[in-house]
């Protein structure tokens, strides 16, 4: 009987790692981790105790593998070499599964280019990151690779007189080989397809774009005319009422905030069943432990304005016995519905956990809740302060000051929610096992 041959990836731009967590529930195994800011590092470093080797097979700065450097300094030559050793395979033929990677989308999103200061795209540095990427999909020769960003990437001009979608044009002819410099990617066959996560059994809209591209060895096997992207899934995404309900604490007390410390119910559902599996299977009980289910502290005003939201609905008028106590000043908040009925999720998580109100309790989303906005389980840790505001969130590019901090809601809202990772998890899993 011969041994199952493991399926190996490397994550680029890899945040707090909810694509890789889709790509190890189907049996992937990180040999690789790429991520710039410390605090996402650990986050994804201190959920996988499995995989020891990513303590030393992590790298902060992608320009480090990319950057050509003397015989002394070559950190990829190096890496390379341990890399194949380790996991007894070799780059050169090809024996890597997949290459993931979400280069920084803030300068292409909505959200984003309204903290540019008014840079020019093609000013700011991590625009380009896609580049880097590209390059190390020639080095590493993975048999797929996923390429993930925000759909404001798509209509994105680099100047503002540039033509509308000029960077998305740049990116597609990046990953096709369509440009002199990475020519050799015309080794793969790419698709592009925006996606919507609530296609995928995620309780949001949460558009995204992709690029999948499948080496032509692996794509020839293949018979007929094929789609590379998973197929939108049957089961409609959860309410989420059902998602978060089993984390409603009854002792409460509004604008206090403190802490829920243990979970105050048994799980109600099959989705809050599933958030609550622990990685040996077992499942969280009622009073088991229970991670970040810290609530923010908020001023009676505040918290009044918030309980007046709940009982209208979400829905506050000019009719309304005072409209301006009462109305959000907020563009981008609003309550969370506790049930879809029949429209479909119209949320997208971002990083900043006062764009929602609790659907049930005048309060912000927990860090936890917000987790599991994103389809992570109750098992998952994440590292670094809660949140944060200003330069430090946002950065200046005008002032040069590109550096921007995650902290724990802006790590998991800048994830791929991990159940739509599965699915493409699935897809190539499928293609690989096929050829």
């Amino acid at each position: 009987m011969t041994k199952k041959k493991e399926k190996y990836f490397i994550d680029l731009f890899a945040g707090c790692g909810g694509i890789s967590l889709g790509m190890e529930q189907e049996g992937f195994k990180p040999i690789l981790v790429n991520e710039l800011n410390e605090d996402a590092l650990n986050t994804y470093l201190i959920n996988r105790p499995e995989y020891p080797w990513l303590n030393e097979f992590n790298i902060n700065d992608v320009k480090d593998l990319t950057q050509r450097r003397n015989k002394k300094t070559n950190i990829q030559k190096t890496l390379i070499k341990k890399l194949e050793k380790k996991f007894n395979i070799s780059f050169k033929n090809g024996d890597l599964d997949i290459l993931i990677g979400g280069p920084p989308c803030q300068g292409y999103s909505g959200i984003g280019h309204r903290r540019n200061y008014g840079v020019d795209k093609i000013k700011i540095p991590a625009n380009k990151l896609y580049e880097d990427m590209a390059q190390l999909i020639i080095d590493f020769q993975p048999k797929i690779f996923l390429f993930e960003n925000v759909r404001g990437l798509t209509n994105s001009r680099w100047t503002k007189d540039g033509e509308k979608g000029e960077i998305w044009k740049d990116v597609k002819d990046t990953f096709s080989g369509n440009k002199r410099k990475f020519s050799k990617l015309k080794n793969y066959t790419t698709q592009n397809k925006l996606l919507f996560a609530k296609n995928y059994g995620v309780p949001q809209n949460r558009p995204r774009i992709f690029i999948v591209g499948i080496r032509n060895d692996i794509h020839k096997k293949i018979d007929g005319e094929f789609n590379f992207f998973p197929d939108p899934i049957e089961q409609r995404p959860p309410n989420i009422e059902d998602i978060l309900g089993d984390l409603i604490d009854k002792n409460f007390i509004p604008g206090k905030g403190g802490e829920t410390k243990f979970y105050p119910s048994k799980p109600k559902n099959e989705i809050q069943i599933e958030l609550r599996t622990k990685k040996d299977g077992s499942i969280f009980k009622k009073n088991d432990p229970l991670l970040e289910q810290l609530h923010s502290k908020n001023s009676e005003k505040v918290w009044k304005k918030w309980e007046y939201i709940i009982e209208k609905k979400g829905v506050v008028s000019d009719d309304d016995k005072d409209p301006r106590m009462y109305k959000t000043k907020k563009f981008s908040q609003r309550l969370l519905k506790k049930r879809w009925g029949n429209t479909e999720p119209n949320i997208t998580v971002t990083g900043q956990p006062e764009d929602y109100i609790h659907f049930a309790q005048p309060r912000s989303i927990t860090v936890r809740e917000w987790a599991r906005l994103q389809t992570f389980p109750d098992w998952y840790k994440f590292t670094g302060p809660r949140t944060t505001g200003g330069i430090r969130r946002a950065g200046n590019p005008r002032a040069g000051i590109f550096d921007r901090e995650l902290p724990k809601y802006t790590q998991i809202g800048n994830a791929v929610p991990v159940k739509l990772a599965r699915e493409f998890a699935k897809k190539f899993k499928d293609v690989l096992s096929s050829v």
